[in-house]
């Protein structure tokens, strides 16, 4: 009786399925028996055989979980979050809504998880090469810059995600962290700038406000828009690598006249 319930929500495919934990249990167990053990009819189980319900201390679930993780980054970053529902997660990643629900009740909840577990690594990273150079800004600007690039060929995902969902106008995952940390790193950031240009450490004449936007639109914007050149015979050949020595190249030389490989 109870694996026929479980089947009757699964084939239901709506979020009223995650309104009972007791449900939400029941279909991850589901799924994850479907693939290991063969279907069977209720009430004949073997004695063997563990009736449906969570496996206590199963080795898929965080397998399960981390590829709705991966999935819902790879359709954020082709289509955009608003546009992504955790039904296409699900489809998406051969599971049913069921499963979805029971590890994310909501897709706020499932953008705070992404926060915490996936973007907030990647912001600490970013953060490295200005700790690691605290009295030199233009080198670790310059290593900003560069694990800019060497983080966008890690995590395929990134340069189109954050430039659909941070750097534009709109997006809903700025909108996400902005609601979770306000803006008080941001104005830090801002006033470092201000200071290392009164002391001398950086060109006067940039604007800090504009200063990492700048250098995304050097690094993460060229990789965002790589996949479009693959017909254009110029730049279809153009690696990481050269993106990021343009990006260097432009970074602590201008466009005027400098030695090569300065």
């Amino acid at each position: 009786m109870r694996q026929a319930k479980v089947n009757e929500a699964n084939e239901a495919k709506t979020a009223a399925t995650a309104k009972s934990a007791q449900a939400s249990e029941a279909a991850v167990a589901a799924d994850t028996a479907a693939a290991d053990v063969p279907a069977v009819a209720a009430g004949s189980l073997p004695a063997n055989v563990r009736r449906p319900g969570r496996p206590a201390g199963s080795a898929r679930g965080p397998e399960q979980r981390a590829r709705l993780l991966d999935v819902a980054l790879a359709l954020f970053a082709r289509q955009g979050i608003v546009d992504t529902t955790l039904g296409a997660i699900a489809r998406e990643a051969g599971y049913t809504p069921a499963m979805v629900h029971y590890y994310f009740k909501t897709r706020d909840q499932l953008l705070d998880v992404l926060i915490d577990e996936r973007f907030q690594p990647l912001r600490a990273a970013l953060r490295e090469p200005f700790r690691d150079n605290v009295d030199d800004p233009v080198a670790a600007i310059a290593q900003f810059a560069r694990r800019l690039v060497e983080l966008s060929g890690e995590y395929p995902w990134f340069p189109s995600l954050w430039v659909r969902e941070v750097i534009s106008d709109g997006g809903l995952l700025k909108q996400r962290m902005h609601e979770r940390f306000g803006d008080t790193r941001q104005r830090d950031t801002l006033a470092l700038i201000a200071k290392w240009q009164r002391q001398g450490k950086l060109n006067a004449q940039l604007e800090p406000s504009l200063l990492f936007l700048s250098i995304l639109g050097l690094t993460v914007l060229p990789l965002a828009n790589s996949a479009m050149w693959r017909d254009d015979p110029v730049r279809r050949k153009l690696t990481a690598d050269d993106i990021a020595r343009h990006a260097l190249a432009v970074l602590q030389h201008g466009v005027g006249p400098g030695k090569a490989g300065g």
